[in-house]
């Protein structure tokens, strides 16, 4: 009986922990996205307006 317990909390924190990696990269998704979203942004308004940088 001490076993199975002893198994039912390993999986249950290696769920735990897989779980928390899975909702952290859904979130860094969406921040890598944006920041996409905010270069594509910066580049059309440099190209539109004609500035070049060094």
């Amino acid at each position: 009986m001490n076993i199975l317990l002893l198994i039912v909390i390993v999986v249950a924190i290696v769920l735990a922990v897989t779980g928390g990696f899975v909702q952290s990269l859904n979130f860094l998704i969406w921040v890598g996205l944006v920041l996409a979203v905010i270069a594509i942004i910066a580049f059309l308004i440099r190209t539109i307006t004609g500035r070049k940088s060094v």
